[in-house]
């Protein structure tokens, strides 16, 4: 039978439309939670989608950078979430990446203050990276070379720089926003600054039972909540500045500031067992249901931005970090687990079902509630996904390890003052006869020069 012209064209576009209905199916991240090689190979399209920005280990690029417009603490978080894909999977694919691109940012102290990156740095850029070196410790992940700084010391590099850094003479204490005093926002003092600070403390008071991190770390938790950005029902607003001694509060609530309290609250309960710890952990998971939506039912989502679609480039990856924080939450307090694994598993499945689009079919959306791909593709959204499916599996994996645990990495308790500056080598050398005679001429042509030249001064 002869076909219309009008029925020709409508039958090749249901057959463009059924091929590529059919594509992007057969390149759709899959994901069944109850199967672990399906997990694993979730995380694998996904991971591999997300290293498809990174082109820092290209020849004549910067090991450890991310391009434009990427932050660059943005790279020390994918360098953390690569270590937990490790970890999680026991892929070694981008170990060597990883390490070289620690390494090359790690700065001459190993506190990851490169030269290059004064003029943008801030506490918080900087924790990120001690995020990645204190979960490459725990995780026990491929050591650097013996002659290359190692990632225990890393992470008390970064502690100890940012202690030197407390600041009580505005608001009472806490970190600054900015390090250096020319950069904007100098003035504004964040809550993921000092929740950074206290992540880590908690975390190496965990890792080396020092008493010193735990100190620091009860400090800094005080100070959060003393000073306001820390509420009582345990929400955490953004920050305010010093200027109005910390008074006029920014009350815009992140994920990523809820999950860096919830971690570190959890690894203090975890190494000391104490009931106010458990409750604090308790009460900042609870907070935490304001960012699961209703329908579809616990389900991230980033409410400060997402509903209005005002997500700047960074904010895009901060739900991933809650993810993460929420998983390594149920390995240091195991009570968490019935509450926060739900949630995990219903935003796996709806990421899932957003990590459709691009030609792979593997690029994952922002809005995970809309479960299909929203037609936006992003860095830190590719990693935050990636979090989130990889989360999964923390239940196949061994808890983290400590130093009297089967921990490996090496540290320095001093690590993060500056480094030694070389000195030239003393010249030895004979003195002669000739030498002597020589230096005695020289002296009595400045004695006499000198006398000249304060003659001519006295007498002018």
């Amino acid at each position: 039978m002869r076909l219309t012209g009008r029925a020709s064209r409508s039958s090749w576009a249901g057959l463009v439309t059924a091929s590529l209905i059919g594509l992007q199916t057969v390149g759709a991240v899959e994901l069944n939670l109850d199967d672990e090689m399906s997990i694993k190979k979730a995380a694998k399209q996904v991971a591999t989608n997300m290293m498809t920005y990174y082109t820092g280990m290209n020849p004549g690029d910067n090991p450890g950078n991310l391009p434009d417009p990427y932050y660059w603490w943005e790279a020390g978080a994918m360098f953390n979430a690569l270590i937990d894909y490790w970890y999680y999977t026991g892929d070694t694919k981008w170990n060597d990446i990883t390490t070289q691109g620690m390494l090359w940012q790690a700065g001459d102290n190993a506190a990851f203050m490169p030269g290059n990156q004064s003029k943008t740095e801030g506490n918080d850029d900087q924790a990120f990276w001690g995020f990645a070196a204190m979960s490459a410790a725990e995780r026990n992940f491929p050591n650097p070379p013996d002659d290359k700084p190692q990632w225990l010391e890393m992470a008390q590099a970064v502690f100890n720089t940012q202690a030197a850094r407390w600041d009580p003479g505005t608001c009472g204490g806490g970190l600054r926003w900015q390090i250096f005093t020319w950069n904007n926002g100098y003035s504004y003092k964040n809550t993921i600054s000092t929740g950074g600070f206290f992540n880590i403390a908690a975390r190496l008071h965990k890792y080396t039972g020092n008493q010193t991190y735990a100190d620091w770390a009860e400090k800094a938790w005080d100070w959060t909540r003393q000073v306001g950005f820390m509420s009582d029902e345990y929400h955490f607003w953004d920050g305010a500045s010093d200027l109005s001694d910390c008074k006029d509060m920014n009350k815009i609530e992140w994920t990523y500031n809820n999950g860096v309290y919830l971690l570190g609250a959890a690894n203090m309960y975890n190494a000391t067992e104490d009931p106010k710890w458990k409750e604090r952990v308790q009460n900042v998971l609870d907070a935490s249901d304001v960012f699961f939506a209703k329908n579809p039912q616990n389900v991230m989502y980033e409410r400060a931005c997402e509903t209005v679609n005002t997500c700047m480039v960074d904010q895009r990856s901060f739900k991933g970090y809650l993810a993460r924080w929420m998983a390594a939450t149920t390995q240091m307090a195991p009570f968490t687990y019935d509450q926060i694994m739900p949630k995990l598993r219903a935003t796996a499945k709806a990421v899932a079902k957003s990590c459709t689009g691009g030609s792979e079919g593997t690029t994952c959306g922002l809005k995970w509630t809309d479960q299909k791909w929203d037609n936006t593709k992003d860095f830190g959204q590719q990693m935050a996904s990636l979090d989130v499916i990889q989360s999964n599996l923390i239940t196949r994996v061994a808890p983290p390890v400590t130093h009297d645990n089967g921990g490996t990495s090496k540290g320095n308790p001093n690590a993060g003052g500056k480094p030694q500056q070389p000195k030239p080598k003393s010249l030895s050398f004979s003195i002669t006869t000739a030498d002597k005679a020589g230096a005695g001429i020289l002296t009595v042509m400045v004695v006499v020069l000198f006398g000249g030249s304060c003659g001519w001064l006295i007498w002018d």
